[in-house]
């Protein structure tokens, strides 16, 4: 007799999930997780901190009511760490309690401590005191998340040389930021922190940032950024970086130095399964820290389960929170559909992207025909209320059958308006659909019917041609 039926390995957004599904299904199960870690990096130190910062950023900088009312328009001169930090604080707190509330509702144990694997389906317990306790548990589910990866041969001290879990201990907001690496993480605290008047320059060595979005939406992205003063430093390395007492030089591979209050870096993000003893029950981690599992989120170990980063790609809390979902449902013999292969991309930047499906790029590699619509927020009334005059809806379309192949926003709300593209698409309804429908007016939503009248007459016009 186990203690419990299923325990799962970490609180964040794919152990959460996995946690509320097992105890849904009348299973004994309890969480473990660090002290002060309840809701993992993603609520902590990540996703709900970053987004949090986003909008205290927008909100105080006023940035997006410049178009209405003049570029100086400002809602706090001096916004300072506590500001963003007040903000943060309050939801970080609210989201915790929501996940207490919900594990304490399902009976879900919360056991708190570091675990390591002590033998088959044994997990040992250490708590801040460095007491050690067992638990054993029928299945097994890991959920452990990453870290940022820190580069050897940089000295980070969390204040002057940072990684992004560093950015919300800051105590004051920089004049100046290098950010190494133009991903996702590395671009989004670039624009926000560009929009509160930091100068930023962003490294990267590849030729392009964020290759797998649409290069359109990118081009544009990189044109407010750069409006925002950011500069950019393609195929570029940072070969090190020193440290002095008023800031730090980025030293570059081509020879250019770069000075900064700040240097951020965003060098991807490593797996901690490596800390979890995982040679006691038989598992092994790859070199970035993370585990293999086959479709059903179960290891090569039949008892042990890993969801979320931990397994790598696509490592978002949406695509984690789904997997928690499955692992738990096949770790109780409790028959689930699998995860819906269309999942939508959101990117947190300012101006915020999104998209689902197909890029341009790869249906042009793959040969396959298709038509472009395309709708400007400053064509609609609600765009010209907003003030947002940059903002675009792009939908990718099969002039066969009318499928929508891809959806792409670039603007103000471009990761709500994705879903109803994503909900087109996973109902095969089609460009028409789209032209025949009703939107309330006035809405950023109809940029749907306004794209697909354009590329529905686009494809018209070909047909009259062949006629």
């Amino acid at each position: 007799m186990y203690d419990y039926d299923v325990l799962v390995l970490g609180s964040g957004p794919g152990g959460q999930k996995a946690a509320i599904a097992a105890a849904k299904l009348d299973r004994r199960v309890a969480v473990v997780e660090r002290r002060h870690m309840i809701g993992g990096v993603c609520i902590n130190t990540g996703t709900i901190p970053s987004k949090t910062l986003r909008e205290a950023v927008l909100y105080l900088t006023g940035l997006n009511q410049r178009e209405m009312y003049g570029q100086s328009y400002r809602l706090k001169e001096d916004i300072t760490v506590g500001d963003l930090a007040a903000r943060t604080q309050h939801v970080i707190g609210r989201e915790i309690d929501v996940i207490r509330s919900q594990f304490a509702r399902n009976q879900v144990r919360l056991l708190t401590g570091t675990a390591r694997f002590t033998d088959a389906h044994t997990v040992g317990l250490t708590d801040d005191a460095g007491q050690t306790t067992t638990v054993t548990a029928d299945k097994v589910i890991i959920a452990t998340g990453t870290r940022p990866a820190r580069p050897d041969t940089v000295d980070f001290d969390d204040r002057t040389i940072i990684d992004s879990d560093g950015i919300i201990n800051l105590e004051r907001v920089p004049r100046s930021m290098v950010v190494v690496g133009a991903g996702v993480i590395g671009i989004e605290y670039a624009s926000m922190f560009a929009a509160l008047g930091t100068k930023v320059t962003v490294v990267e060595r590849r030729d392009r940032m964020l290759e797998f979005c649409d290069l359109e939406v990118i081009e544009a992205l990189k044109y407010h950024l750069r409006d925002l003063a950011v500069t950019f430093r393609f195929r570029e390395s940072v070969a090190s970086v020193e440290r002095h007492p008023r800031g730090a030089v980025a030293m570059l591979e081509s020879g250019k130095q770069i000075a900064a209050d700040t240097v951020m870096y965003s060098a991807g993000r490593q797996g901690t399964a490596a800390d979890l003893n995982l040679d006691a029950i038989g598992l092994t981690a790859d070199a970035r820290g993370r585990i293999t599992v086959d479709e059903h989120y179960r290891t090569s170990v039949d008892y042990a389960y890993a969801v979320g980063d931990v397994i790598g790609f696509p490592a978002l809390a949406s695509t984690s929170m789904e997997q928690g979902r499955l692992a738990a449902h096949h770790a109780c013999d409790e028959p689930v559909r699998e995860m819906q292969p269309l999942q939508p991309i959101g990117i947190y930047t300012i101006p915020e992207i999104s998209f689902v499906g197909r890029t341009e790029d790869d249906l042009t590699d793959a040969r396959v025909p298709f038509e472009v619509g395309i709708a400007r927020y400053r064509e609609l009334a609600r765009g010209q209320i907003i003030g947002d005059s940059y903002g675009m809806l792009k939908i990718l379309v099969s002039p066969t059958d009318r499928r929508l192949l891809g959806v792409h926003v670039f603007g103000t709300g471009a990761t709500e308006l994705v879903h109803i593209g994503q909900t087109v698409m996973g109902c095969d309804a089609g460009v028409d659909y789209l032209v025949d429908a009703v939107f309330n007016y006035p809405t950023l939503a109809e940029s749907y019917k306004v794209a697909a009248l354009d590329a529905m007459n686009k494809m018209r016009h070909i047909a009259r041609l062949h006629d």
